[in-house]
């Protein structure tokens, strides 16, 4: 018989047989279990341990990953580079223009017979095909940048997600040992210890454990908290969330094996069922509605056109389709459920972008759509009126090239950069950020931090080291201010002490000595590990206390929560009986004393004067000290005769009543516990204090240590006017009578609250939904906050901005947060701050260059074709300074680094213009410039630098020197604009820091060498012709002198102008309309509030930064019960379980590309939010 390891190969259990055993729930799965023998019995047929684990062997990992499958779930491939070069040439104008250049150059090659033209342009003729050709040349390559910058993005998106995944650790027992793994080793047959904050990495059954509940609402809906246990529910799902409690399960179902890998494999097949589905419904959707269709399906990289299932109820046919964008389904199906149900507003930049797009799209498809008009026109009244020509066909010639030099301004009128340079700007930053310690899981959280007013931070692991440690003790009455020996102790009491505290701790909390000298690692929980180091200090061992009562021999545990605020652990005593071990806050505790060891350790009796004597002198002062209070008490249940503190039993008392079970009980020690502000908070809070952000503290802690710490921190400052409030008396401030919450009343107390103490998880998210919907400052309220526990999930839901921890961070926290901090440190705020101000800035630079830009290129080119009948820039002229204007030039401008100046402005707020009148008086003042030049030149030029003249031309006519000028001092303007457009808030020096960025010099002179190749050597293809040294010198010239022009601009004071040139503003809100996608709130909403098909193609490019309503997605908004009775049920079970599937790939949080989010595809939202009362937030995508 084949043998691994010294042990059969074969298992006394088939895949098969585990994959059934996990279908069932509750008192099923128990009788199941029990007909393989029990769990004991299951671990004997896996060949593994309850306590030991496996053996950690090689060849037992290998065989068990060959014979049950690996913790992975295999990853639905990228897209190919091809697949986004056909995304991007789904883009409107490049498809026009494609056509456009195609007619063009097949009508280069017509010669019809009956032409009696003269021999001179029969060789222009030979050079009729060059424009065309070099359009189609330059469409080529606008579409290769946009595919490479998606590709690229995709694959640092999935860079990213790898590495957050390879973070995710586990803990698992083997060969005895507790050690982390990473989830994807996890096997079956190991026995993992699973605690409060979880998320679970795989199916298992438990062997033991302690008060467990199980959020499963990401399989099942249900939104209630499932209680788990050996006797009721053993069955413990992967991608479900413990929210109490803990225990130790054996793994018996990975990857592709538990349920939600099963799931996964089914949605694979439903979506391949609704592909062909959708399919058949476009074509009968075109063929009902020509009309509709027209709207723009095709969207670059899949991006969801704006009308997308606006309405679910009622969701038309022809509505499903668009939203299905080019058949780009569920790509990425699983990046993680953070955006599942994080329907947050959308961020502020890109709010204020949307709007100023279609503002801009208006009107440069007006002009272009008048250019191509009077172009026609002029040239039919010349022709057909004036002239009385008759038609030939190759006038369709002429009339093609007029459309090629409408459709080519609108090219130039629309800012298809900015979605670039947005992108661009934001996974440059994060991937910098990255190394400043923040892992950014939303892209956009990371401008959004830009505009934070707010900080709502937690006290513990934030603002603290959270290397906690008992400094000061009070045991039979005798307050030491140094850690006593066990000597000094009653033996008996000491005893107490050191077993209470062993026993009353999770066994996860530990304290390891990695290396002699070394500070030693705390593992766990901290307040525990400061206990389990006062153990220690004590000269006791806690691990052989542990090693004596295992886990398994607990009869109760009461796990800590944020009601109870306190642990409790019941013991069998070993001459019968039971006893409670329970530690906790220190009030909570007194509250619940009646006996204290007094002198000597005599047993007394704690009256009400002595709990008060030992608050007012011991507990109050060690939290002045800004020492947290943890009290330890016991309680004795015996059969017999009972002592004085002891309670006789006949029976086994009834552990559910836990107010009976919690009272009489004997108070052992008090400690103060010591969590040292980190060295380099203070700062980082006078940085967020000078730069606008006012920092507030959120705390479980009591009111004193917290106002301590916050002292400590800067938080108050001595001459402020500030609140401090406990949670009960700020939920009297903000309740009217009746209870419920009040805006109105909220806005009385948070402008001034620095403290908030002794808070529950609904207060913070009380307030911090308080803060973002006041209406009290002009500038709207932009809030962060940090957290690290399960139940901070509904608050970083809520804010603006969640960071989580990364180290102390539970999984649940990461989930629902935007930006994990890796060091769980407050100055890594401040650097997103700084970041997310760059972010912001590096787009308006970036329009402030190309808006002058466009308003000139518009302007020229519709006055020329008005004027001179022909514009001044050729087609590909114009192609190429947008290729300058758009790609290159938000390359150059987004990856700007941050400077601490950044720091000394207010933040911007909500509804700050976008572009500010500094901005606006730059760009009209260059536009100005520019605009003399070109038309000087255009109309005396000739005249000025003695060369022939290029009006009037022959529309086939060569190349002249005339235009070439022009086009080239156009170019050598917006290439000297560019270094002004660096600085957007009015300063002098636009040469500072112009050497820091290589980024930005190499690719201007590049764009300069281009250019003298393109003027030089373009010929017909771009219609130049070579210039002498002479008329180059002339084109610098004027190019130099939009730095001197920028000069006089900036002297101009921007308080004198009015204040309607600054664009982009106004509350969110109030143009978000523009974009929200398939969202709830239009439900009651008109339908004339819905964008129109124009607007769509301006926000094609926008479209990028927005999340993508998938076809899945919108298939399901017919199908789902919630939008509707009408439910096909076998797929939409499917769908329903699809979000534990968005769970599982990532197993963690994941960072999100705003494209490539599995938008909405939740119906069980992880919801969090229930934790917290049942305030329900606002949703917006």
């Amino acid at each position: 018989m084949a043998t691994i390891d010294g042990r059969p190969a074969q298992y006394g259990i088939s895949l098969k047989q585990l994959r059934e055993l996990m279908e069932h729930r509750g008192r099923e799965g128990v009788a199941k279990i029990s007909e393989f023998g029990g769990i004991h019995e299951i671990c004997k047929k896996l060949y593994t341990s309850p306590n030991e684990g496996l053996s950690g062997s090689k060849a037992d990992e290998e065989h068990r990953r060959e014979t049950f499958g690996s913790n992975v779930i295999p990853p639905k491939p990228p897209k190919t580079f091809l697949t986004l070069v056909w995304e991007a040439l789904q883009d409107v104008t490049l498809i026009i223009l494609e056509v456009a250049a195609l007619v063009s150059l097949g009508l280069s090659f017509y010669k019809p017979a009956d032409e009696d033209a003269p021999l001179l342009q029969e060789e222009d003729e030979h050079h009729g095909w060059i424009e065309g050709l070099a359009i189609l040349i330059s469409v080529i390559v606008v579409v290769l940048v946009t595919a490479f910058n998606d590709y690229s993005k995709e694959r640092q998106f999935r860079g990213l997600q790898s590495r957050i995944e390879g973070e995710h650790k586990f803990s698992v027992i083997r060969g005895g040992e507790v050690c982390q793994i990473s989830v994807g080793d996890i096997l079956v047959g190991d026995i993992a210890q699973i605690k409060y904050g979880d998320l679970l990495p795989a199916d298992g059954c438990l062997i033991q454990s302690n008060d467990l509940k199980v959020d499963e609402s990401s399989l099942t809906g249900e939104s209630d908290h499932v209680k788990k246990g050996t006797d009721v529910d053993p069955m413990v799902l992967s991608g479900t969330h413990v929210m109490e409690g803990s225990g130790k399960m054996i793994v018996t179902a990975v990857g592709v094996n538990s349920q939600a890998g099963i799931i996964f494999t089914l949605l694979g097949a439903a979506v391949d069922e609704q592909e062909a589905e959708i399919k058949k419904m476009k074509k009968e959707a075109k063929k009902a509605s020509k009309q509709k269709s027209k709207s723009l399906t095709g969207e670059n990289d899949g991006r969801t056109p704006m009308k997308a299932a606006a309405h679910p109820p009622q969701t038309t046919q022809s509505e499903v389709i668009k939203s299905e964008s080019d058949g780009n389904h569920v790509q990425q199906p699983s990046t993680s459920t953070a955006e599942t149900g994080h329907k947050k507003e959308k961020s502020v930049l890109q709010a204020k972008l949307t709007k100023l797009a279609i503002q801009i799209g208006y009107a440069g498809s007006t002009i272009a759509v008048l250019t191509v008009i009077i172009l026609i026109i002029q040239f039919c009244i010349k022709t057909f009126v004036i002239d009385d020509r008759p038609w030939k066909n190759t006038y369709a010639n002429n009339l093609v090239k007029h459309l090629i030099i409408g459709v080519t301004v609108l090219v130039v009128a629309v800012p298809e950069g900015l979605p670039l340079a947005v992108t661009l700007s934001l996974a440059y930053s994060v991937k910098k950020m990255m190394k400043d310690n923040n892992l950014v899981r939303h892209l956009d959280a990371c401008e959004t931090m830009g505009n934070a007013t707010a900080i709502c931070s937690d006290k513990t692991g934030t603002l603290t080291t959270n290397r906690m440690t008992v400094v000061q003790s009070y045991i039979c009455e005798k307050l030491c201010k140094v850690l006593p020996t066990l000597t000094d102790i009653p033996q008996h009491v000491g005893n107490l002490i050191t077993m209470g505290i062993s026993v009353n701790s999770a066994y996860t909390s530990n304290i390891m000595c990695p290396n002699p000298g070394d500070l030693p690692v705390q593992v766990g929980n901290k307040t525990e590990c400061a206990l389990l180091g006062f153990v220690q200090a004590l000269g006791v061992k806690y691990q052989s206390i542990r090693d004596e009562i295992p886990e398994d021999k607990f009869t109760r545990v009461y796990t800590f929560n944020s009601v109870r605020k306190s642990m409790g652990t019941v013991i069998p005593r070993p001459n019968g009986g039971y006893r409670l071990y329970t530690k906790g806050a220190s009030e909570i505790i007194m509250k619940k004393c009646s006996f204290i060891y007094g002198h000597e350790g005599t047993l007394e009796k704690f009256t009400r004067d002595m709990q008060e004597r030992l608050i007012r002198e011991v507990i109050e002062p060690m939290a002045c000290d800004g020492l947290r209070t943890i009290s330890v008490a016991y309680r004795d249940f015996v059969p017999g005769k009972a002592a004085l503190n002891e309670v006789h039993i006949d029976g086994e008392p009834n552990w559910d009543d836990e107010e009976n079970i919690m009272t009489n009980l004997t108070c052992l020690c008090v400690v103060g516990i010591e969590d040292p502000v980190r060295p380099e908070v203070p700062d980082a809070i006078r940085k967020c204090q000078r730069a606008g952000i006012t920092v507030r503290m959120v705390t479980g802690d009591n009111i004193n240590t917290a106002r301590s710490i916050a002292s400590k921190c800067g938080i108050l400052r001595p001459n402020d006017d500030f609140l401090i409030l406990e949670g009960k008396e700020f939920n009297r401030r903000i309740r009217d009578s009746n209870g419920d919450i009040q805006q109105h009343l909220i806005d009385k107390v948070w402008p001034k609250l620095r403290v908030l103490a002794r808070s529950s998880p609904t207060d913070k998210y009380t307030l911090v939904k308080g803060i973002i919907d006041s209406m009290v400052s002009d500038n709207r309220e932009v809030v962060a906050v940090t957290g690290d526990g399960t139940n901070d999930g509904p608050a970083l839901k809520k804010a603006d901005v969640g960071f989580a921890m990364g180290i102390a961070g539970t999984d649940v926290a990461k989930e629902a947060s935007d930006i994990i901090l890796t060091d769980d440190n407050f100055s890594s705020i401040v650097k997103a701050v700084m970041w997310g101000r760059n972010v912001y800035d590096s787009i308006a630079k970036f329009l402030q260059f190309q808006l002058t830009v466009n308003v000139v290129a518009v302007i020229v080119a519709f006055i020329g074709a008005c004027a001179v009948q022909d514009s001044p820039l050729k087609a590909v002229q114009m192609l190429w300074v947008n290729l300058i204007m758009d790609t290159l030039a938000s390359l150059a401008l987004a990856t700007e680094l941050p400077t601490p100046d950044l720091l000394l402005r207010k933040p911007y707020g909500r509804t700050k213009p976008l572009i500010s009148r500094t901005m606006m008086k730059n760009i009209l003042g260059q536009a100005l410039y520019q605009l003399v030049i070109i038309f000087g030149l255009l109309f005396v030029g000739d005249m000025i630098l003695d060369i022939e003249s290029g009006r009037g031309q022959e529309l086939n006519a060569g190349p002249t020197q005339h235009f070439t000028i022009i086009f080239n001092t156009f170019v050598m303007m917006t290439l000297f604009n560019e270094i002004n457009a660096r600085k957007i808030h009015g300063q002098r020096n636009v040469i500072e820091g112009l050497f820091t960025n290589p980024i930005f010099y190499t690719i201007w002179i590049f764009t300069m060498i281009s250019q003298v190749l393109i003027i030089q050597y373009g010929k017909m293809a771009f219609s130049t012709r070579a210039l002498s040294l002479d008329q180059w010198l002339w084109c610098v010239f004027f190019g130099i002198g939009t730095l001197v022009w920028g000069q006089l601009i900036t002297s101009v004071p921007t308080r004198k102008l009015p204040k309607i040139l600054s664009w982009g503003r106004g509350h969110p809100e109030e143009y978000t309309d523009a974009m929200n996608l398939g969202e709830e709130r239009f439900d009651s909403i008109d339908s004339d509030k819905k964008p129109r098909a124009g607007q769509i193609l301006w926000i094609r490019g926008l479209t990028r930064l927005q999340t993508q309503i998938r076809v899945v997605n919108a298939f399901r908004q017919g199908l789902d019960a919630r939008y509707g009775e009408h439910t096909n049920t076998s797929l939409a079970e499917v769908l329903r379980k699809q979000t534990s599937l968005s769970k599982r790939l990532s197993e963690t949080s994941s960072i999100e590309y705003a494209d490539n989010i599995p938008d909405e595809l939740t119906i069980p939202e992880i919801d969090v939010e229930r934790l917290s009362s049942h305030s329900h937030t606002e949703t917006a995508v």
